[in-house]
């Protein structure tokens, strides 16, 4: 389930979260895909398909390479990207997505559309008698992929 951090399991904090992850659906798909790095990698294994760690890297400039693993390790947890281990020498691994990883494309499409409309909307580049129409065609796209 998303971010994993140090928390007392008695906090009102922890318990909030798991009660908004528990009954909420988006707030749990969020917590899925969320943060600065997940978004990327997700992205381009939807694009490559497997993926050496090598090659995901290069993808992703700016990311570390202890943030590279901890992503990919949570994002494995979560069972939305499986790591493969082929027996050579010297080792060589590999990431794609699962299936319910490539069940999100509609969705990381949807999410990857908006947020194009609204970085256009808030620079001003976009009126809004165009986006509202374009903001409608995106929610409409989503719910049809998603039947």
């Amino acid at each position: 389930m998303g971010k994993r951090t140090m928390r007392k399991e008695t906090s009102t904090n922890y318990s909030n979260e798991k009660r908004i992850l528990a009954g909420c659906g988006m707030a749990y798909a969020l917590s899925l895909i969320g943060g600065r790095w997940k978004p990327g990698i997700l992205w381009q294994l939807l694009l490559e398909g497997k993926m050496r760690y090598s090659e995901l890297k290069k993808t992703l400039p700016g990311i570390s390479e202890r943030m590279l693993v901890a992503q990919l390790r949570e994002l494995e947890k979560d069972r939305l990207v499986s790591r493969i281990v082929h027996p050579e020498v010297p080792p060589r691994v590999e990431y794609e997505l699962t299936e319910l990883g490539y069940s999100m494309q509609p969705m990381l499409q949807s999410i990857s559309d908006w947020g194009d409309l609204q970085r256009q909307a808030v620079a001003g580049s976009l009126s809004r008698s165009s986006y509202i129409p374009l903001l409608s065609f995106a929610v409409a796209l989503f719910f049809l992929t998603t039947l």
